[in-house]
């Protein structure tokens, strides 16, 4: 056989070979490579948007730990009683507790916060991040994306204050966007919710009150850190034991 005669047959059996395939399929195939091309064209914000927003989160809200948690959570001095400040607190974290899918929910929140602050009588911004401060997020038996909504009031001459009320909003970590923010602190959305008084109330809980949270704070943390196979190891060797 010829090589003209094998070039023309192989593009026969090209031709017949791109006929099969349905034309949906071609135009999926082309509408996919015009929306790469597109998406590459026009990047969804300039790394400098990005270091800018990171900025202003860190420069009008509060970073808590488990030393400091009490001391900022607090009421102006300078306001006269009765008086109380209101406080969010956006639970964060990274590979440890998050597992690596905060970073949608963070970008959010430090997207959301100038809208936040902008509003009249703002509350005070804190974060906590649990990757950081284990022992914080385990007191408050918290988990990241979320947030806190405290209602601080300040104590009266006598020393005497009513409960600090706390509203608690899981953050979805794949959908949370700046309107889920917005839904929640300016269109009043915590206000549907139930304020928490439970075991675990960071300010009156039971835990807090008896002294209790941190201990059962690192309870929580070494059994985090307890390799999967070791409670097995222990109850085999229990209920031998009680054999």
């Amino acid at each position: 056989m010829r090589p003209t005669s094998a070039i023309v047959l192989a593009f026969a059996a090209s031709t017949l070979a791109q006929d099969q395939i349905p034309l949906v399929d071609k135009l999926k195939g082309w509408f996919s490579q015009a929306t790469a091309a597109v998406s590459s064209a026009v990047p969804s914000a300039p790394a400098p948007v990005e270091a800018s927003r990171a900025k202003v989160a860190e420069s009008v809200q509060h970073p808590l730990t488990l030393e400091n948690w009490k001391d900022t959570l607090t009421v102006d001095p300078t306001v006269s009683a009765p008086a109380t400040q209101d406080w969010l607190v956006f639970v964060t974290g990274a590979n440890a507790t998050c597992y690596g899918f905060c970073g949608n929910a963070t970008k959010a929140w430090n997207t959301s916060l100038p809208f936040l602050a902008a509003k009249s009588n703002a509350p005070k911004f804190a974060v906590v991040d649990c990757d950081a401060e284990p022992i914080l997020c385990n007191s408050w038996s918290v988990g990241p994306p979320s947030l806190y909504y405290f209602q601080i009031p300040k104590p009266l001459a006598d020393q005497s204050a009513p409960a600090a009320t706390v509203r608690y909003q899981t953050l979805n970590r794949t959908s949370t966007t700046v309107d889920t923010f917005k839904a929640l602190v300016l269109d009043g959305g915590f206000d549907s919710i139930e304020p928490y008084e439970g075991l675990f109330h960071p300010f009156n809980g039971q835990l807090q009150e008896y002294q209790l949270a941190v201990p059962f704070a690192y309870v929580m943390w070494a059994f985090s850190k307890m390799p999967s196979w070791l409670p097995m190891i222990l109850i085999s060797f229990v209920s031998r034991s009680f054999m």
